[in-house]
């Protein structure tokens, strides 16, 4: 259980920093891990926007990047792309459900194969399209893509490596 929370947090928190930099190339000022939001149980999302984001409310998100093969997950994902990132964003609304009158809640969920959830596609197209504003350069929703699907395949390929036992790995020659 410890070892899968560890190779959770190897691919979360890549992907929550690279959100937080974007936001702040965009002019957006955001602080890590909030206190004193409105959660009984001391959980907090993972950042949070100084200035408002939309209709007034700042920015709140919280990233996770769910495995699509996962027991859990493998029968939905087997009949529709995006059922384990719909789930898990369902479930990141819930957690926070007592934020959504003070802040713009947003999940940020990507699937450890890539599918990136409708919601935060669309997050990531508007937060593209504000740093294209300040560079001029409309690639910038798409490099931000890139980078996403980049972060989740490195962290991939690191948990693949893990996975083999450490006798069974090739010897380097040196």
């Amino acid at each position: 259980m410890f070892a899968r929370k560890l190779q959770g947090a190897a691919r979360h928190h890549p992907l929550n920093d690279l959100i937080a930099c974007t936001l702040v190339s965009a002019g957006i000022p955001v602080t890590k891990e909030p206190n004193g939001l409105s959660r009984s149980d001391g959980k907090r999302p993972d950042d949070l926007t100084l200035v408002p984001w939309k209709e007034g409310k700042p920015l709140t998100w919280d990233t996770t990047v769910v495995c699509t093969v996962a027991d859990s997950y493998a029968s939905g994902s087997a009949r529709e792309a995006r059922t384990a990132a719909k789930t898990a964003a369902h479930r990141k609304e819930a957690k926070y459900a007592t934020l959504q009158g003070t802040h713009f809640l947003q999940p940020v969920v990507v699937e450890s194969l890539g599918t990136v959830e409708e919601a935060t596609s669309s997050f990531l197209a508007e937060l593209g399209h504000r740093i294209s504003a300040l560079s001029g350069d409309s690639r910038e929703i798409g490099f931000l893509f890139q980078r996403v699907s980049v972060v989740v395949q490195r962290f991939n390929s690191v948990l693949l490596w893990e996975s083999f036992a450490a006798d069974s790995r090739p010897k380097d020659d040196l």
